[in-house]
C-alpha cells in the first residue's frame, strides 16, 4: 500500500491564538534527489518545501517553525495594521499546488516584515521563494529574489554577535554572490571562509573550494580576472 506523503499537525497561531492544521511531508520521503550549491533541494514525489509556511486561517498570520512562538502587543498591532484587517478567510491546511506555496511564502515574507522579524528568518523566506521561481524556470524572478535573500543575508552576517565566522552562512553569502552575477565578491567570500583558520567546518571549506573552481570557469569563459575586472583591462 502506497504512502500518504502528507500528515497533519495542530499549530497555535502566535498572533490570535487560534488553533489550526496544517500539512507536513512525511519524514521518510523528505530524501532529495539531488541538490543545488546554495541548498536548493528536489524531491521526487511531494515538495516539503511547499509546507514550510503555517497560515492561521482565522487571522491570517503567517509563520514558519522558526518564528516566535508569541507576537508582542506592539507586534499584533503593526500585522493587524498593515495586514490584518484585510484579510479574508482562506484555509492553506490540505496539499499546496506552486502557487499556493508561493502565496503563503510571500504571506509569511510580508508578516515577517511587518512585525520586524529576526533578519535571518527574512534573509531564508526570500532564499526560499527564489527557490520557488528556479523550479518554475523563472530565472528572472529568481535572480530578483536571490539578490534580495543576498542582501538580507549580508545584513545578517554584519550584525552577528559572534565574530562573524559562521561557515554555512558565508558560504551561502559566496554562492548567491555567484548566482547574481557578482563575481569579484564572490571570490572575496569564499576566499575569506577557505583562509579564516578560525573555521573548523570542514564539509563547508570544502564547499567553497568546490565553487570556487566553478566560479573561476565562469570567469575565464566571461573572460573576467579575479578582481573582477574584464582581462583585457588588467595592468591598464
Amino acid at each position: 500500500m502506497e504512502l500518504i506523503p502528507l500528515y497533519s499537525i495542530k499549530v497555535q497561531c502566535c498572533n490570535c491564538d487560534h488553533e489550526f492544521s496544517t500539512s507536513r511531508v512525511r519524514p521518510s520521503l523528505k530524501k532529495a534527489v539531488r541538490r543545488d550549491a546554495d541548498f536548493c533541494s528536489y524531491y521526487k514525489n511531494e515538495n516539503p518545501d511547499y509546507y514550510v509556511v503555517r497560515v492561521c486561517p482565522q487571522c491570517g498570520f503567517a509563520s514558519t517553525e522558526n518564528s516566535a512562538d508569541k507576537l508582542a502587543d506592539w507586534q499584533r498591532k503593526a500585522f493587524n495594521d498593515q495586514l490584518g484587517k484585510r484579510w479574508k478567510t482562506r484555509d492553506f491546511g490540505d496539499k499546496r499546488s506552486w502557487e499556493e506555496a508561493l502565496e503563503t511564502y510571500k504571506l509569511a515574507l510580508l508578516c515577517a516584515q511587518s512585525i520586524n522579524d529576526k533578519d535571518r528568518i527574512i534573509a531564508s523566506l526570500l532564499h526560499h521563494i527564489a527557490w520557488l521561481y528556479r523550479y518554475q524556470g523563472d530565472t528572472a524572478q529568481e535572480k530578483r529574489f536571490l539578490q534580495y535573500s543576498l542582501d538580507a543575508y549580508i545584513k545578517v552576517y554584519e550584525g552577528d554577535g559572534s565574530g562573524g565566522n559562521d561557515a554555512r552562512l558565508m558560504f551561502l553569502i559566496g554562492e548567491l554572490n555567484r548566482r547574481t552575477g557578482n563575481f569579484s565578491d564572490a571570490v572575496k567570500w569564499f576566499s575569506r571562509l577557505v583562509n579564516d583558520q578560525r573555521i573548523m567546518d570542514a564539509a563547508m571549506i570544502r564547499a567553497a573550494r568546490e565553487q570556487w573552481t566553478i566560479l573561476r570557469e565562469q570567469m575565464r569563459g566571461e573572460e573576467i580576472d579575479e578582481d573582477g575586472l574584464p582581462s583585457d583591462t588588467v595592468g591598464s
